[in-house]
């Protein structure tokens, strides 16, 4: 059994009365079961893949992965990318009613054969682009999100630059063929990633099949199946989202979890949408095998109180500003410490989500992950008759 170690420093220096305990937790250990494919045997069946860690963003197996490549409708994971941050920030709601344009009702491709004049919500064209693909669907979320598709464009590259997608390029929102459409599967795996973090997502990429009324009258119903058949077929699926074009082959991001170890697959370019789905098993089969997540904390959780000077509370909380997971092959320990870097006290004001420290994570003296620690609410400046009781306070006490 191993342990994790707790040091507290405070200014840099470390304080032996403030640490506070030795905390005897285990790491456990895990058995090593070698993955179906040795690293040096390992080959995916595609023209670029990666396999990549969801908590870490660490790269576990990598082909080709920044080779620019055409991505077919796996675009639309920065379209829905896009339309969960303008659902969460306020700007549309998913009962809003969506008219459908010339232009979206004009999309080839995979579609729902929306026409021109009728109404969508924002919750079923969400819908319709998880399941069924719908490229008609994809225009007129990104119109009724920036009001063209031509400026909606512009968003997804300033979200990709954002995300340092360095080899990407998007021309439409639909994945259509251009030549100026590309992207790497490293880059899909980031906005992946990305899109991930966004809870509502969930509610739409793990469903299998579902239906929706179309038409001006509602008079006919669209079947939607799930384009992603690990949906039912392989176990721990989260998502995501398949492409396939003539120009771009069979496309796939998939997600997976079991346990603590989420990881995220993209295959780019396969010969058959049959291959795509058996190398993108293939590559989560070799991580779920070979590698284990270790949780080290929580966003939100608590790791010390600072005092606060002239504020109107006497000590501030500093919690985790993200989750913390480390990625660590099956079979390997080590002793796991945890360095938690305050300063002696803090001036106030103080806005919550304030940097206030540091967490360091290491293995075997080896760091793996530095957190931020913030402060848990607001601190205003202490009023005079607020200074006035803590001066009396301190007085009594050190009489």
């Amino acid at each position: 059994m191993d342990n994790i170690k707790v040091n507290i420093f405070m200014g840099g220096n470390l304080v032996d009365k403030r640490i506070v305990t030795v905390i005897l937790l285990p790491i456990f250990l895990f058995t090593f079961i070698a993955g179906a494919f040795a690293e040096e045997e390992f080959n995916i069946n595609a023209k670029s893949a990666i396999l990549i860690d969801y908590y870490t963003g660490e790269v576990i197996y990598e082909k080709n992965s920044n080779d620019k490549l055409p991505p077919a409708s796996i675009s639309k994971i920065m379209t829905l990318l896009l339309g969960m941050e303008a659902l969460e920030g306020g700007k549309i709601e998913l009962s809003d009613e969506v008219r459908i344009s010339a232009h979206a009702a004009g999309m080839g491709g995979s579609q729902l054969w929306l026409e021109e004049g009728e109404t969508q919500t924002v919750e079923d064209l969400f819908k319709a682009i998880c399941l069924r693909s719908a490229n008609d669907a994809a225009v007129a979320l990104a119109e009724h999100i920036s009001g063209s598709e031509e400026s909606f464009v512009k968003m997804m590259n300033e979200k990709a630059k954002s995300l340092d997608m360095k080899n990407t390029n998007f021309v439409n929102s639909t994945g259509l063929p251009h030549k100026d459409h590309y992207v790497s599967a490293h880059d899909v795996a980031l906005m992946s990633k990305e899109l991930l973090q966004h809870k509502k997502i969930h509610d739409w990429l793990t469903v299998y099949m579902d239906e929706m009324k179309v038409g001006k009258k509602k008079d006919k119903i669209a079947s939607l199946v799930n384009t992603n058949s690990l949906i039912k077929d392989y176990q721990g699926t989260t998502g995501i989202k398949t492409g396939s074009t003539n120009e771009a082959g069979f496309c796939l991001s998939a997600s997976a979890k079991r346990g603590n170890l989420q990881l995220i697959a993209v295959v780019l370019g396969s010969e058959t949408s049959k291959i795509r789905f058996e190398e993108s098993m293939k590559l989560l089969d070799y991580g779920f095998a070979n590698y284990d997540s270790i949780p080290v904390g929580r966003k939100g959780d608590v790791f010390g109180k600072v005092p606060v000077h002239k504020g109107n509370m006497e000590y501030i909380e500093a919690v985790l500003e993200r989750d913390s997971y480390i990625l660590l092959p099956k079979g390997k320990g080590g002793n796991m410490e945890k360095e938690i870097l305050l300063p002696e006290f803090v001036e106030s004001p103080i806005q919550e989500g304030e940097a206030i420290g540091n967490l360091v994570v290491k293995i075997d003296g080896n760091e793996m992950d530095n957190i931020k620690l913030v402060s848990k609410t607001n601190v205003e400046k202490a009023g005079f008759k607020e200074m006035l009781k803590k001066t009396v306070k301190s007085l009594l006490i050190n009489k």
